[in-house]
């Protein structure tokens, strides 16, 4: 009977709504799966997807073991590590709720005794007292609490593991964008040095001509203004160059000024060997970790449900215990021997409180669904953006680079002429402004080209996959 008893209470259904993706979220629409729009005038292959390490189309070994180190000793990477080894302990301990519980007690003290309490009116001697007891108790599941409640816990250890994979696609960027901010830094003060030396030879070749009587005090002062300017561009670019160093040093979990030899140095930006891999929207959302944490917490929040409606429902156990109690020098006699068995069942009546956190957790689910559609509709608003900002600055360097040209052309003519004394020097200041401004404003366009990749690696989810990083470790 008591077989048929516990088969019949473990036969009962768990409560609440079983998991499973909603139908109508934006991450099932053929829109939000289909390829990607307007990337016809960016270089990138729709069609290819990317690595698992996008880094390395850099073909650059200063990045490349820069990333390593970062992913070895990344400070705010041991956080989400930290975050991640409590979130599985927690599901290991909602693993292990219910079922058997053992409990083991054993006690032996002298006691004096109230003689009052036995009806005595002499003083009772004093005596020595033993007990011990073994117990197994077991809980039942009936309504399927611990099993929502695992299944919750171990959904926010998913989501915990989304976040990690997050932190370390964010932390690959940082790293690569700070790297190419210092390599940006150093072009631009080339560029701008370079200008600089341009006009002071500029300014020598006015002095010599006032020395000869063919210049005047004018042109010398236009020279040492235009020289002034150029050299109050300086200052900035070196500071954002040291501003990335500082960053750079913090990411690699190191104290600013501790960069390796070199990284300091670099002259030349890493570029894109091939076109960038973009891969297509389906792709895209079941790679990104902030759409697979945003699944992951709605998950929970359905188990949740779960978990609430169980309290509806009374709580059963099943339990037996053996032991004795008494004097210790009668201690495991007949007469001190105790044991007891059977159900023990308890439930706290539902009240309109059960009701609410019900209503609570239902929606909690449905928050999480909203932020689920949310965080889709958010990585596809980012990745298109990223694309269009990305084919437009394309262009634009296109253009930029025939504008440089053809200011250096128009420079080179101007001082020529003007050194023959066949132009005024205002003519070849003017084009050498307007080459030193080409050389500038091109620099700082293919610095945002490198911006734009890194970031376009970024929303696409950075092409993280842990276990194919670690295959090739």
């Amino acid at each position: 009977m008591l077989g048929l008893a516990v088969a019949s209470l473990t036969a009962c259904a768990t409560v609440g709504p079983d998991y499973q993706l909603p139908s109508g979220s934006a991450f099932q629409r053929p829109e939000a799966n289909a390829g990607f729009l307007d990337t016809g005038n960016a270089q990138v292959a729709a069609g290819a997807e990317l690595p698992p390490r996008w880094w390395e189309l850099y073909q650059d070994a200063t990045l490349n073991g820069l990333v390593e180190q970062a992913l070895r000793d990344n400070v705010e990477l041991k956080v989400a590590d930290a975050h991640l080894r409590r979130a599985e302990a927690v599901y290991e301990q909602a693993m292990d709720a219910g079922g058997f519980e053992y409990e083991a007690e054993a006690g032996v003290s002298r006691a004096q005794l109230s003689a009052e309490s036995f009806l005595q009116k002499h003083e009772l001697p004093p005596i020595n007292l033993a007990d011990g007891k073994f117990a197994v108790s077991y809980q039942f599941d009936l309504f399927g609490k611990l099993k929502r409640a695992a299944e919750a816990a171990r959904a926010d250890e998913q989501a915990t593991a989304a976040a990690m994979d997050l932190a370390r696609v964010s932390l690959v960027a940082q790293v690569a964008g700070s790297y190419v901010e210092i390599c940006h830094a150093n072009h631009e003060l080339h560029v701008a040095e370079h200008s600089l030396e341009l006009q002071q030879r500029s300014r020598e070749v006015t002095q010599r001509l006032i020395a000869a009587g063919r210049g005047t005090p004018p042109e010398l002062a236009r020279a040492n203004a235009q020289v002034a300017m150029l050299e109050a561009a300086l200052p900035p670019l070196r500071a954002q160059r040291q501003a990335s160093e500082y960053q750079l040093s913090a990411l690699l979990g190191r104290t600013p000024g501790q960069l390796p030899a070199g990284v300091g140095d670099c002259a030349e930006a890493p570029t894109l060997a091939q076109p960038l891999p973009v891969g297509d929207g389906r792709a895209l959302l079941q790679r990104r970790p902030d759409i697979r944490q945003a699944e992951r917490r709605l998950a929970a929040a359905t188990a949740r449900i779960g978990v609430a409606t169980a309290e509806l429902y009374p709580d059963i156990r099943l339990g037996a215990s053996v032991g004795a109690a008494g004097l210790l020098e009668d201690f495991g006699n007949a007469m001190t021997r105790q044991w007891s068995f059977g159900p023990l069942i308890s439930w706290t009546l539902p009240s309109s409180g059960t009701h609410a956190r019900i209503h609570a957790t239902e929606a909690g689910a449905d928050a999480a669904l909203a932020e689920f559609d949310s965080s889709v509709l958010q990585a596809l608003r980012e990745t298109q953006t990223a694309l269009s900002r990305y084919a437009h600055d394309l262009d634009r360097v296109q253009s930029l680079q025939q504008a440089q040209q053809q200011a250096a052309l128009a420079a080179a003519q101007n001082r020529r002429l003007y050194q023959g004394g066949r132009t005024p020097y205002l003519s070849s200041l003017d084009a050498d402004r307007t080459l030193a401004s080409a050389d500038a404003t091109l620099a700082q366009a293919q610095a945002q080209i490198s911006r734009d990749q890194i970031h376009l690696f970024l929303v696409l989810g950075g092409g993280w996959n842990a276990d194919a990083v670690a295959a090739n470790e």
